[in-house]
């Protein structure tokens, strides 16, 4: 059981969260000139491929950089995938707290955010950085959470906020961590 859950958990860091990421990302059908958001961005996963996807358009992170929660999580880091990856050019990244984030109302047509809020160690905390996310987002704009903690609490939040299409849906056994006790889920909605 333990070599099992290690193998799952080592499918999920090294592969299966990035064939979910680009799946739900395809799903969209982003045109090409949005204004994307990745909230605690850290090295890039979701922010890149983001960028990949917008030749005129601009990914923005925002990220602590806090290593605690996540290994080698730097603005260098980040910068040197974002050269790597040759999307430089349509990347910025930005030093701050999801919970109070710098940026205008109805700046983004998508917000994402993977398994970063539940950081945050306050319930209220949490709250307030899916109440930001949801603030920043144009109106037809379009939210993506992954996590595997709280996501039923982040749905509530944002039906409170006046979120429509607010769903909760599995991600699979892709984005395990070790088994289905650790399994994360999306939280989706669309501002009206």
């Amino acid at each position: 059981m333990l070599v099992a859950g290690g193998a799952v958990f080592a499918h999920t860091t090294l592969r299966g969260k990035f064939a979910v990421w680009d799946a739900e990302l395809d799903r969209l059908g982003l045109k090409g000139d949005e204004r994307v958001l990745d909230l605690g961005c850290g090295r890039g996963l979701v922010l890149l491929k983001a960028a990949a996807r917008l030749p005129s358009g601009r990914a923005t992170g925002i990220d602590l950089w806090s290593a605690k929660d996540q290994s080698g999580n730097s603005q260098d880091a980040t910068w040197a995938n974002a050269r790597a990856e040759e999307v430089a050019d349509r990347v910025d990244l930005v030093t701050g707290d999801m919970r109070d984030l710098p940026f205008d109302d109805a700046a983004f047509d998508l917000v994402v955010s993977s398994l970063a809020i539940h950081n945050i160690p306050q319930e209220e905390g949490r709250a307030e950085a899916v109440r930001e996310a949801f603030r920043v987002l144009r109106p037809g704009g379009l939210l993506r959470i992954a996590d595997f903690r709280n996501a039923p609490r982040y749905a509530e939040v944002l039906r409170e906020c006046g979120a429509a299409d607010v769903e909760v849906y599995d991600l699979g056994w892709r984005f395990w961590y070790g088994g289905p006790h650790a399994r994360t889920s999306m939280v989706a909605c669309r501002r009206p």
